[in-house]
């Protein structure tokens, strides 16, 4: 018997008169445009990250070229990949956007350190507390968006402002510092020359990424994030899915937060408001990497260290503190633009 079978490098398309099925052969010139496409799409901003580093590496070598340079990009930007997991766990199943998070992981990092503080509660004992309370706090917004059926953006808004207020309390409107040094280690401890936290966010990302791809927790999230109604038909509990993941994304802000707070021996509850911007232009901006259009764990750590690089080398370029605000806000309304555009390319 002959085979017919065209090579494989084809696309299909059915014939216009027969209704049959042919094999269409590619070009050259059709399957390079086709690479080309599907490569810029997932690797377009690492190979933007890559200029960026031998153009600060040309104009500004000896601050750009040191080990302080590299430890200010991977190492410090431990509280925005905590931050950003947390937003994930609840746009991935569709919940869009939870503006509680930054003010949740400053309620930890505050009442760590004033318990500790202020009130003498062993620092492992508060952490716990802390934990635990932004806990409740993922699991008060569960009830009232998933149970009760008000709208994400209202509800974690006034939480978020709320206990924005609750951390400007407790800390009588001032930073508070004060934490035990060892304490310190489980953030600052260093292997090969980067803090224990990096690689705590490492694997914490790591490990998100892994449970979305190869678990069935993981897809079941997806799937309600794509439709809800269509996934409770498969017999997807999409309340349990919904409740779970602010409920984490509480946790997971929590243990942040804590963290963060004992690196640096205290925290400003003021200042969990500047989280905001990053975060969602990092989230966002990790939709343009590796995977188009999708949320994803390691698009958003690509994205963090990206926006890193970049805000890093413009400040030794003597750009002021201004910079990252127009830098950060301009990579939001790009990344947010790419990712719009590469949702409807995928539908």
């Amino acid at each position: 018997m002959t085979n017919t079978r065209l090579p494989e490098t084809g696309t299909t398309s059915p014939d216009p008169y027969t209704g049959l099925v042919l094999h269409e052969r590619r070009t050259v010139g059709e399957r390079f445009r086709h690479a080309l496409g599907w490569g810029s799409a997932r690797f377009s901003v690492i190979g933007v990250w890559i200029l960026f580093v031998i153009l600060y590496a040309i104009l500004v070598p000896d601050t750009f070229l040191t080990a302080g340079a590299f430890r200010t990009i991977f190492g410090s930007q431990q509280s925005l990949v905590f931050l950003t997991a947390s937003l994930l766990c609840t746009i991935i199943v569709g919940e869009f956007v939870d503006m509680s998070v930054a003010s949740n992981f400053g309620l930890a990092a505050t009442l760590v350190t004033v318990l500790n503080v202020n009130h003498g509660v062993n620092v492992w004992v508060a952490a716990v507390i802390a934990i635990a309370a932004t806990t409740v706090v993922g699991l008060v917004n569960a009830l009232l968006i998933v149970k009760v059926g008000v709208n994400t953006i209202v509800v974690t808004l006034g939480m978020g402002t709320f206990l924005l207020g609750i951390g400007l309390w407790l800390s009588n409107l001032m930073p508070v510092s004060g934490l035990p040094s060892e304490f310190a280690q489980i953030a600052l401890f260093e292997i090969l020359g980067l803090p224990l936290s990096f690689y705590i966010g490492l694997v914490l990302m790591l490990g998100f990424a892994y449970v979305l791809a190869f678990t069935p927790l993981g897809r079941n999230m997806r799937f309600v994030g794509e439709n809800r109604e269509v996934s409770r038909l498969a017999g997807v509990r999409v309340t349990r899915v919904r409740m779970g993941a602010f409920i984490f994304a509480g946790l997971i802000a929590g243990i942040g937060g804590v963290i963060s707070a004992a690196g640096t021996g205290g925290f400003d509850p003021a200042s969990s408001q500047a989280y905001l911007l990053p975060m969602f232009a990092a989230t966002f901006l990790g939709t343009a990497v590796l995977f188009p259009g999708r949320f994803n764990p390691i698009g958003t750590l690509i994205a963090i260290y990206f926006l890193a690089t970049g805000v890093l080398g413009l400040q030794l370029l003597g750009a002021t503190s201004w910079v990252s605000s127009v830098f950060y806000g301009g990579v939001l309304v790009i990344a947010v633009t790419l990712s719009t555009i590469l949702n409807k390319k995928s539908r």
